[in-house]
């Protein structure tokens, strides 16, 4: 009894943790997947843009008929004010239904335009929260597989110190080499197992951050190979990417709309002024008849048709002001235009270069490693042979790792320009998502683990 009682916690526990940990491995694409259905930021700004939506439809019920309806039933008792005597009193009832059409409204057909415009920006407005999204999951899953190499590229590092720790010590033991030798490989030890706890750290704090994109745990993430070559940018030509990011800039798209919007508010503004003409029918009663006894009756049903023009006189200079304020507002929409402008092509020009000096320093990086392995492994056969010492292994050693870690950085940062060169002209899309994660491979030894 007491064994199946233990083999039932067990599977207790076991059901448990696979409800909290990841079981399966995941790449980027099904983590861009994720973030579309569970990101608050991206699900928030799709909340926005369907509000700004109903505007149009707002302005469009401003020019539509629209029909009130009106009843008043009252009771009215006079007396003396002396001697509260003489009382008289009287009844009254009336209800009327009124059917208003706007005919000249031109302030309301310059709402409807209006609103289209705050329509379109928001539309705008989603598809560059789209594209920040892709940046955002992107980003976020590469910080976290650089945090992860790091952590490997520290721990092989520890080992290999420890290595030579070991031999330091054997040496000192029988007399070939100095104290000095095992002292520094046991400081290089003791700041490595730091790093250590600091990598481990970062590598949480990725995760958490991933985390919080996709609402669950990132589980054994797709990795860019070592020896996966990165593309370069197509067209690989700086104008024509220039001229890509002036025709289709989202940033742009949208300060051009925020202009126009400002301009329809003058519109509005100066519209203010003008007549405005309604067709106005009616129809109801009026008696001075009970509403319900022995003085109530039939009454008389009274209906009319007609024009009912409205001309503002003076409102105090209110409307002056209001044209003189977004007259001045729309000198700092067109202003902020000309900064969107120069920002997209200072963007396009900053991550076109982060691309190509990028591919530039991975070719650069990867002569490094090869040439600091080799500097690793002569320092080592010098060692051994007697005519290198212990922190020349050590300083070759840091070397080698530190550019291990430098490549791994240089290659993620490479594919984010790239992604971020879409976005700066307004084309980066899922394709682009997909294209990257088919350079993602799942690491060796864990495909079966997840």
């Amino acid at each position: 009894m007491p064994t199946s009682l233990g083999k039932y916690f067990v599977s207790c526990i076991a059901l448990l943790c696979a409800g909290v940990l990841p079981v399966h491995g995941q790449d980027l694409l099904q983590v861009w997947q994720l973030a579309q259905e569970r990101d608050p930021i991206y699900a928030a700004s799709r909340a926005g843009r369907n509000a700004d939506q109903e505007f149009v439809n707002q302005a469009k019920a401003r020019l539509l008929p629209f029909v009130t309806a009106g009843a008043v039933a009252e009771t009215e008792d006079v007396r003396r004010a002396r001697t509260l005597g003489d009382r008289s009193s009287s009844r009254r009832a009336e209800w009327a239904l009124t059917l208003t059409q706007p005919l000249v409204d031109i302030g309301a057909w310059d709402q409807l335009k209006r609103s289209e415009y705050i329509a379109g920006a928001a539309d705008i407005a989603q598809a560059r929260a789209y594209q920040d999204l892709i940046l955002r999951v992107s980003q976020a899953y590469f910080d976290v597989l650089a945090a992860q190499d790091t952590l490997r590229v520290l721990q092989a590092q520890k080992e290999a110190v420890q290595t030579q720790l070991d031999a330091a010590t054997r040496g000192y033991e029988l007399g070939g080499t100095t104290i000095a030798d095992a002292y520094e490989a046991q400081s290089r030890l003791d700041l490595l197992k730091a790093s250590e706890l600091q990598a481990q750290n970062q590598l949480q704090l990725s995760q958490d951050q991933l985390a919080r994109i996709i609402h669950e745990r990132p589980g054994t993430l797709a990795e860019l190979a070592n020896d996966t070559p990165l593309p370069a940018p197509e067209p690989n030509r700086l104008d024509a990417w220039v001229l890509q990011s002036s025709a289709s800039s989202l940033a742009v798209a949208q300060a051009a709309l925020q202009a126009k919007i400002v301009e329809k508010q003058i519109d509005i503004a100066k519209g203010e002024h003008y007549p405005r003409l309604y067709l106005e029918a009616q129809t109801g009663t009026a008696s001075d008849r009970g509403l319900a006894g022995k003085d109530s009756g039939p009454r008389s049903l009274d209906s009319s048709v007609g024009l009912r023009v409205t001309i503002p006189i003076f409102s105090g200079g209110e409307i002056s002001s209001v044209v003189r304020e977004q007259t001045s507002r729309l000198q700092q929409a067109r202003y902020e235009l000309e900064n969107a402008k120069r920002e997209a092509v200072q963007s396009t020009q900053r991550h076109f270069s982060g691309v190509t000096s990028g591919l530039a320093q991975v070719q650069a990086l990867r002569a490094a490693e090869k040439s600091s392995l080799s500097s690793l492994q002569a320092n080592q056969t010098g060692y051994e042979v007697g005519v290198r010492i212990n922190i020349d292994v050590l300083n070759a050693q840091q070397q080698l790792y530190e550019t291990q870690r430098s490549l791994a950085r240089a290659r993620y940062d490479t594919l984010m320009s790239s992604l971020r060169l879409k976005a700066s002209t307004g084309i980066l899309t899922e394709n682009d998502i997909m294209a990257v994660n088919r350079l993602l491979t799942t690491p060796a030894g864990k495909a079966k683990a997840s």
